[in-house]
């Protein structure tokens, strides 16, 4: 099971790195270049109750702080100068509006809901006043705003969906979301290093740099990944695996470095997720050398690093090495001989059989 969730992950990684290019085909460069451009953005928010269109004062001041928190320009009135139309639709019930255009946005996370009728913002923009079919969609967390709004004693259920809605605008990243479809990963390296972004806004800005295969996200994954005593520094050193092979020199020199057992697990994890991707053979040796050094003294449960090992074996079982076969055969005696159930043992020895039969395609044969 850990060997499948490994190659899930590794195909959500590729897949995620080619997102846009598989929604964007109908994209120009020039599109391209004047979104990478983007400064000035029109915002134009619209809330729809039951009763009709109110003013959305409240939800307007919420989305355009937070563009500008992350570098934009905001301005509210179409006819001041824009580079791009940012839209953003709340409405107490949700009107069916169909399949996307391009047919891959409905599959995507934060994607909106086909099924969903409560209240809901959909964000997307216009480049010119051409829709270019990116979507997404934050929700409230009840369906009926009516009898939300009654449990919740609030005299108007259309104001009620509204103000919970703008809570959702509070916390739903969007702005990061659209940086990314922008191609403006400057700004989100810039938000990774401000002393106040919270941690749940950085885990997700590492998987998006990651993804994207920036050229500014490199070096901040790397200041983060190279610094032991970081916060994030396990999700920054498996951010950098999904920049592939270029990614390979620092990790391999990260795991025989490091003197924490945490950082060397990261790191082994993000070389098995390196030759998952891109085949690189250079993944391999420093995993060998760190499982046959272990092998000449293992013979108690506390000779063994569990994490590091675990990492190690899964990892060496995603690329397939001749000179694999010997020391992981050798291991499953080793750790069979060892008398331990605890969950970390039987964690080893799944990766340690499953590593035998991928590495030993004959042994499957056989």
């Amino acid at each position: 099971m850990r060997y499948l969730s490994g190659i899930l992950v590794c195909l959500f990684l590729l897949t995620a790195t080619t997102e846009s290019m598989a929604r964007r085909t109908h994209m120009t460069n020039e599109q391209k270049a004047q979104l990478a451009k983007a400064e000035t953005i029109y915002l134009n928010v619209l809330a729809l109750t039951e009763n009709g269109r109110v003013p959305p004062a409240d939800l307007q001041t919420t989305a355009k702080t937070r563009l500008e928190a992350i570098g934009y320009t905001i301005v509210t009135n179409r006819k001041e100068p824009h580079d791009v139309e940012f839209r953003v639709k709340c409405e107490e019930r949700k009107r069916w509006s169909g399949t996307t255009r391009s047919g891959g946005d409905a599959e995507l996370a934060d994607a909106p809901a086909r099924l969903w009728t409560g209240p809901a913002c959909l964000f997307n923009y216009r480049l010119e006043g051409r829709d270019l079919g990116w979507y997404k969609e934050t929700r409230t967390d009840f369906v009926d705003a009516y009898a939300a709004a009654r449990k919740a004693k609030a005299k108007s259920s259309g104001q009620y969906a509204m103000d919970q809605l703008n809570l959702k605008l509070q916390e739903f990243d969007f702005p990061v979301m659209v940086a990314t479809e922008w191609g403006h990963t400057d700004r989100l390296a810039q938000l990774l290093q401000a002393p106040d972004t919270d941690k749940r806004r950085k885990l997700r800005i590492l998987s998006t740099l990651s993804r994207v295969q920036s050229k500014h996200a490199f070096p901040h994954l790397v200041k983060l990944a190279r610094d032991e005593n970081a916060e994030y520094a396990e999700e920054a050193i498996i951010a950098l695996a999904g920049l592939g092979s270029s990614a390979t020199p620092i990790l391999t020199d990260i795991f025989v470095t490091t003197k924490k057992s945490k950082i060397q697990a990261a790191a082994a994890k993000g070389l098995g997720l390196i030759g998952a991707l891109t085949g690189d053979p250079n993944i391999t040796p420093p995993l060998l050398d760190y499982l046959n050094e272990n092998l000449k003294d293992m013979d108690e449960s506390s000779d063994i690093d569990f994490p590091v090992l675990t990492e190690v074996v899964w990892s060496i079982a995603k690329l397939r090495n001749e000179k694999s076969i010997e020391p992981i055969e050798q291991l499953n005696i080793r750790i069979w001989l060892i008398r331990d159930t605890s969950k970390e043992m039987k964690e080893l020895r799944e990766a340690a059989n499953v590593a035998t039969k991928m590495v030993d395609l004959d042994y499957q044969i056989m």
